[in-house]
């Protein structure tokens, strides 16, 4: 019998709030989190915006002895995860922490301190560096830090799929749940990408909108004016538990998860192919193991980064699973709001789709003023909508062809 996943536990921290109540509630609204970027001075730059993280103390979760020795993007996970498990009521003993991984999944890993001991290096020398640069910019820490801080003992790692990560993250850990190698996963996505080496990296390659007089308009995915993505930072984590063992201590469920898919484009290392063949097969296949039809599906929130050549394809790949059903199911991209969270944006994007089934509201696609001939499905424009939401699919899609489907639906218990 296929053990069934659940989601019992949402935590985040995003440049809308501190929490997944502060994100639903902005992006409800139709609130953006993009503004004039403040951690460093961006005169030099093309691009000076950016969805950064606002009021973050990370000593006042951790103490400042253990912020100090950790990088942002670990912060940021620790935040999120905490936030999750608290919601949960989880205990990890009786042998549950045996049973319980966690799967944290980082695009860059600790390029902050990776930037600033470089300079030390630069400038001092060799011996200035930091004791902890490795432990402190490894990807893998951010699982790492979570399992001792809670003193879980199940699988431990991390994935690291471009911006697909977070919800490969969730993906994988499902499956680690469903063969028993677990009864809890942590899992989600996190990425402090807000700084000097990566806006200018990003800005190299003309994927960054610079649409700088305009900071909250900036982020329009599937409008005719789209000049690229907004670059987020933060992190979104799930807690996923067999639904067995979840109705055993009584916990709430907010939805099943239900359908999960990962594909390769093998094509080129930052565009998609023009008919989104990859991503269409992640669909396909997401809905097989769902045991769903395209037509079961009441809410697709879009990969929609606001680049020319994402939104397009990714039109076009959703019109190729759905066919006629593609024209009245909704689709919204809520980076338009967020901004672009790379690693963490499939599991932030999960929990919107979880909210969305909890609460029947459909967050919109804000700055959607113009248009694109290319892009003509219901992409929600501007203003949140009520519907009932039974079923919900999210995609995301990475450089280098990297694809993932989650399929979320309303817990049938």
């Amino acid at each position: 019998m296929t053990r069934r996943v659940v989601i019992t536990g949402m935590g985040a921290l995003t440049s809308l709030g501190p929490d997944v109540p502060s994100l639903w509630s902005a992006l409800c609204a139709g609130q953006s989190g993009v503004g004039l970027i403040t951690k460093f001075d961006t005169s030099e730059w093309d691009v000076h915006i950016g969805a950064e993280i606002k009021d973050f103390d990370p000593a006042s979760i951790l103490g400042a002895k253990q912020a100090r020795r950790l990088d942002p993007f670990v912060q940021y996970a620790m935040a999120a995860a905490f936030q999750a498990v608290q919601e949960t009521g989880l205990c990890f003993d009786n042998g549950l922490a045996e049973r319980t991984g966690v799967i944290i999944g980082s695009g860059k890993g600790g390029t902050t301190t990776l930037f600033e001991q470089f300079r030390v290096m630069l400038e001092h020398g060799p011996k200035r560096i930091h004791p902890l640069l490795v432990p402190m910019w490894i990807s893998s820490m951010a699982s790492s830090q979570i399992a001792m801080a809670l003193g879980v003992k199940g699988p431990n790692f991390c994935v690291m799929s471009a911006c697909s990560t977070g919800a490969h993250a969730i993906g994988e850990a499902a499956e680690i749940i469903r063969r028993d190698d677990a009864d809890v996963m942590i899992a989600g996505g996190t990425e402090a990408s807000v700084g000097p080496l990566t806006v200018a990296g990003f800005s190299a390659m003309r994927a960054l909108s610079r649409r700088n007089a305009e900071p909250t308009r900036a982020s329009r995915p599937f409008d005719a004016w789209r000049d690229g993505f907004v670059l987020a930072e933060g992190a979104g984590v799930v807690i996923l538990e067999e639904l067995e063992h979840a109705q055993a201590r009584g916990a709430r469920i907010y939805a099943e998860l239900v359908g999960y898919a990962a594909t390769a484009d093998a094509y080129h290392i930052t565009a998609p192919p023009e008919d989104g063949e990859g991503l269409a097969r992640a669909m396909h296949l997401a809905l097989r193991k769902a045991r769903l039809s395209p037509q079961d599906v009441d809410y697709i929130n879009a990969h929609g980064t606001s680049t020319s050549l994402n939104d397009a394809i990714e039109t076009r790949a959703i019109k190729s699973v759905f066919g006629e059903h593609a024209q009245r199911v909704p689709v919204s991209s809520t980076k338009s709001m967020t901004g672009h969270l790379i690693a963490a944006a499939g599991a932030v994007e999960a929990m919107i789709c979880v909210k969305a089934i909890c609460d029947g509201v459909l967050p919109p696609t804000i700055n959607y003023e113009y248009p694109d001939p290319e892009c003509d499905l219901d992409y929600v424009p501007n203003t949140a909508r009520q519907a009932r939401v039974d079923v919900a699919l999210s995609n995301s899609a990475g450089f280098g062809g990297q694809n993932a489907c989650l399929i979320l639906q309303r817990a049938a218990i």
